[in-house]
């Protein structure tokens, strides 16, 4: 999850009525095989994880003349590779029994028939986090399930900051976030202490991150992207939290807070005391720059709300809806986001639970960092919005907040959000 790249999906609406002419596949020692692709390599350690429980699935079925064979085919830069490949399936029905697709595009693969619901076969719905319930649901059927969970926070240097003679005792929690307006007061006093930006908030980004990391200012001012039944954009993305969210992430760039040309790893290399970065990072730090003493802190909230909301969401598993093996494709797919799956992954990566079983085994083994991740995505976690038209939809967001950070040219907030609140009215009513 590194990068929230936009997944190409014109062609997946192309295809409303996905063909069903697939054979069933049995392999020569008379087993029948469930296919299933997934969108990284085999060489990743997250592909070396869904490898080895590939094999405990197919040791674990024997019995039964099951094999379940994985096929790996990572994608590019830009996004292809793996979609390309997918969506070259829909054209001859040669998709495999099951797929991964990233979370924001649920209601597409769903609204075209790429996916089948698994509501019949999965009966453990309740052990899922709600945040991935919410996002793998489509008109109140669950087709997909995150094999992981992610969220945001704010990464800080301890150092920097006691320097800067802030007391760490004092930082926001979980429990007891700071308002945007005492985020700001901390700012300033990192600004003047070191001349610099304070953070860097990542809006240089020209991908998803900016939509899945600053949605939830807009979340808290108890504001929304869309309406909740996903038919309206207007009057709802240009309503007045919208306006009072962005005009915080304004202010941010206006007093010289961030910036929208950040030193490159400015934060890593103790330039910058802060980062508003997502969960991966943790491994980055781990890694790469063991030397940073650094704590992470919740997001800053409305004042007005006082409501501290958080991004999730993750690549998922998918059964297809043409699969002639729906029992067993359905299966695999809660084989693979199951307890122990969702276990050995999350000790692999920096990858958080999806499940409450395996949250309760991770919180004891996670370190100060990933733990307040963990209680912040259980308690505040919300999915990006569910609609056949996110393609669109986040390319608007994307673009008002690259607007609204050119403040001299865009001083007007309003009129930014009206015209990018149509852009997305036109795209919802077009795939609805």
């Amino acid at each position: 999850m590194k990068k929230w790249l936009l997944v190409s999906i014109s062609l997946l609406l192309m295809f409303a009525a996905v063909g069903c002419s697939k054979s069933e596949s049995v392999n020569s020692d008379g087993k029948k095989t469930i296919t299933m692709w997934v969108h990284i390599s085999d060489e990743n350690e997250e592909g070396k994880v869904y490898k080895k429980r590939v094999e405990a699935f197919n040791k674990n079925y024997a019995p039964d003349n099951i094999k379940a064979k994985i096929e790996f085919i990572p994608r590019s830069g830009n996004g292809g590779g793996y979609e390309d490949k997918v969506n070259a399936a829909l054209t001859t029905s040669t998709l495999p029994d099951v797929i991964t697709l990233d979370g924001p595009n649920t209601a597409a693969y769903a609204k075209s028939g790429v996916i089948a619901p698994l509501d019949e076969y999965v009966k453990d719905q309740e052990d899922l986090l709600p945040s991935i319930k919410q996002q793998g649901t489509y008109k109140d059927k669950l087709y997909a399930i995150g094999v992981s969970e992610s969220s945001v926070g704010i990464y800080y240097n301890k150092r920097m900051l006691q320097e800067a003679g802030v007391d760490l005792n004092t930082l926001p929690t979980v429990d007891n976030p700071w308002t945007w307006d005492q985020f700001l007061a901390l700012c300033k006093t990192l600004k003047d202490k070191y001349d610099k930006p304070a953070i860097d908030m990542q809006l240089q980004s020209k991908d998803e991150m900016l939509t899945y990391a600053l949605t939830p200012f807009v979340w808290s001012a108890d504001g929304d992207i869309i309406s909740k039944d996903g038919k309206k954009a207007e009057g709802v993305f240009n309503n007045k939290p919208t306006v009072e969210a962005l005009t915080f992430i304004q202010t941010m760039l206006k007093e010289g807070y961030t910036t929208r040309t950040p030193v490159k790893q400015a934060f890593e290399t103790e330039k910058y005391p802060m980062k508003f970065s997502g969960v991966w990072t943790v491994t980055d730090m781990k890694t790469n720059y063991q030397k940073v003493d650094y704590g992470v802190i919740p997001y800053p909230v409305s004042p007005k709300t006082k409501k501290l909301v958080s991004p999730s969401g993750s690549w998922q598993f998918a059964m297809t809806q043409t699969s002639e093996n729906k029992e067993w494709a359905a299966k695999l797919v809660d084989w693979m986001t199951n307890k122990d799956s969702n276990v050995e992954l999350s000790r692999t990566i920096a990858a958080l639970p999806v499940r409450y079983s395996s949250e309760k085994v991770m919180a004891k083994e996670f370190s100060d960092q990933m733990n307040v991740f963990l209680k912040q995505l259980k308690e505040t976690g919300h999915a990006r919005p569910v609609t056949p038209a996110y393609p669109q939809v986040t390319r608007a967001f994307q673009q008002a907040i690259d607007d609204i950070s050119f403040y001299d040219q865009n001083k007007d907030i309003q009129k930014v959000l009206d015209t990018h609140a149509k852009e997305m009215q036109s795209a919802i009513d077009k795939a609805n």
